[in-house]
């Protein structure tokens, strides 16, 4: 039978779209889009492209959030196929954005075409947030229409963002939540010199290893319901001018915690200076937030989810915060209830990224459900 979502991500995935390029991918929606009766307003910030496009002005208003961005492909010669020619073969489509998330994308405009049809005079409100900047550096794109959507009071009661989150079938893993990030550039200062006169030397590495040990070793905070506890990593340690018989004058250390919301960002903050003076260390150190946690509880968007899950597929989907961060970070600001459900997640960013054919129509039938669920009355 012809699947109107496979066609659409075949013609989604032959777009090339690496981040932060969008190639058209927003305009063939908005195409699908504007005979729904669909008001479409671009928001470009640079060279990131973003589609906000809304039908409908009533309350509730129940939103679906993507990105049309993929990231680079790697060596062509590894991939069975180009990755943007969509090719079908052994039950699965394979491309540059089968599964994160030019699927996702067709699924719900599909899902939104249905779902009009049958529900032209439907009450609420449905919306489709793009952009093309959420595999780069992410200020461009769903942050920016946030900011204006919230400058002007539209505010979004439900919203689904497509990101692939199953393990190992459609719809067994839902994510409900997103660990913060906060990141740490620590400078430890020293005193560079020969490696023969110790005494005359400060070597920042030698003096930063009991803080080192003692920041590994910390119980930051024991998790919750939700959330695993907040967890601390090193990225890179540098120091040193090359040569193997002199000190470093300096030693460069950057951190990351993945902090639940059992955690502060100034409590994680105020700890980690602690054990630094505690140490005695002559140090500069500067902050960056990448992303708040957020968490969605058991409600209206969980229940309908899962209910649709459970009527397309027959599983009892889990719940979970585990991951990355996603676009979620920024949507919680305007919105309450905010979850991801997508495709199965193992081949996302890998050589020969995939989706099982089956998946997509029933994500398509799963998105429809969702609208029915939140917009349609009992």
């Amino acid at each position: 039978m012809r699947s109107a979502t496979l066609e659409l991500a075949q013609q989604l995935i032959r777009l090339r779209s690496i981040t932060p390029e969008d190639a058209g991918c927003q305009e063939l929606v908005a195409q699908r889009l504007k005979p729904l009766g669909f008001t479409l307003e671009s928001m470009r910030c640079g060279e990131v492209a973003n589609l906000w496009a809304r039908r409908g002005q009533a309350k509730p208003l129940v939103c679906f959030a993507g990105h049309t961005d993929v990231v680079p492909t790697g060596p062509l010669d590894q991939w069975a196929s180009d990755p943007f020619a969509p090719s079908v073969r052994e039950g699965k489509l394979y491309g540059r954005g089968a599964s994160d998330m030019k699927s996702s994308i067709a699924a719900f405009v599909c899902a939104a075409e249905e779902f009009v049809a049958a529900h032209p005079q439907h009450p609420g409100s449905i919306a489709l947030l793009l952009t093309s900047d959420e595999e780069g550096v992410a200020v461009d794109g769903t942050l920016k229409v946030v900011e204006k959507l919230k400058a002007r009071g539209e505010l979004l009661d439900y919203c689904i963002v497509g990101e692939p989150t199953a393990v190992d079938k459609l719809g067994d893993t839902i994510k409900n939540g997103r660990r913060g990030s906060l990141s740490g550039k620590l400078i430890v200062k020293g005193v560079q010199g020969h490696i023969a006169y110790p005494h005359l030397v400060k070597n920042p590495a030698h003096l930063f290893a009991p803080a080192l040990a003692e920041l590994v070793a910390t119980e930051w905070d024991r998790g919750n319901a939700f959330f695993p506890p907040t967890g601390w990593q090193v990225s890179n340690i540098h120091g040193g001018t090359g040569a193997d018989n002199v000190t470093p004058n300096s030693l460069e250390v950057q951190f990351n915690f993945r902090y639940s919301t059992a955690s502060t960002v100034e409590s994680l903050q105020r700890r980690v200076l602690g054990i630094l003076d505690q140490h005695g260390l002559d140090y500069e150190l500067d902050w960056s937030n990448g992303a708040a946690p957020f968490l969605t509880p058991e409600g209206a968007l969980v229940g309908a989810v899962r209910g649709a899950v459970r009527a397309v597929t027959g599983i009892e989907p889990e719940l979970s915060t585990s991951g990355g961060t996603s676009d979620g970070r920024f949507l919680i600001d305007i919105c309450p209830q905010v979850l991801e459900l997508g495709p199965v997640n193992a081949s996302i960013h890998k050589l020969n990224e995939h989706i099982e054919l089956v998946a997509l129509d029933a994500l398509k039938s799963i998105y429809r459900q969702v609208l029915e669920r939140l917009l349609l009355p009992a």
